[in-house]
């Protein structure tokens, strides 16, 4: 398979990014790695992949047409390119941030996002920027950790500040179940690993109801 990165990339680079495959590796393999598959497999067309990180989701993708996956921190697209060669479907790797894609109105037939909107700066005009692209009716597929009711999302609001700071601006505490909600038609929810992490499945239809006003 092959790939295609944008001109011009911007050399930001993080400690973080050489951590995090060994740091993820044991979860991956015994949890998340089933997640992705589930959350992945199947999809088709055209797809956008918000967060592409070092390409962990790469290898599920098994009948998407092409996959353009966005990723602002060129160390993690640097890191990606092997599993984008090895990926069983077209990777175009680009340069950008969740909230300002260079993209078309209603570009894309589905988008995925996985264990990344806990670290967008600026969640809402990410997910708006989602919507914009994605053709109206798209699925939007969400793998997320999120914060936890009592005093375990009590710990986490507290563990958040100094978490940001050690993962790359990762929060603990962040209800991304209620962004997604606000944003697109939630289809199904699934909870798994004692309710931290989420599977999500949208559909680009509020938003795109907005649009056409």
């Amino acid at each position: 398979m092959s790939w295609n990165e944008n001109k011009g990339v911007r050399k930001m680079g993080t400690c973080f990014s050489h951590v995090y495959d060994p740091l993820m590796s044991p979860l991956e393999k015994k949890y998340i790695g089933g997640l992705r598959r589930k959350l992945i497999s199947g999809q088709t067309g055209n797809i956008l992949e918000v967060g592409a990180g070092t390409g962990l989701n790469f290898p599920y993708y098994d009948q998407a047409e092409k996959v353009v996956a966005v990723e602002p921190d060129s160390s993690m697209r640097e890191k990606s390119l092997a599993r984008a060669q090895e990926a069983r479907v077209l990777i175009e790797l680009v340069e950008a941030s969740g909230e300002s894609l260079p993209f078309a109105d209603d570009t894309f037939d589905a988008a995925v996002a996985a264990l990344v909107f806990c670290t967008i700066p600026e969640p809402e005009q990410a997910l708006r920027e989602l919507s914009r692209v994605c053709k109206p009716g798209a699925p939007i597929l969400f793998l997320e950790h999120v914060r936890l009711e009592g005093p375990l999302g009590k710990l986490q609001d507290g563990l958040t500040p100094v978490w940001k700071k050690m993962c790359d601006g990762c929060h603990l505490n962040r209800d991304t179940i209620s962004l997604v909600e606000n944003n697109f038609q939630m289809i199904r929810v699934e909870r798994h690993l004692k309710n931290i992490f989420v599977l999500m499945e949208a559909m680009n239809e509020k938003m795109s109801k907005l649009h056409t006003r």
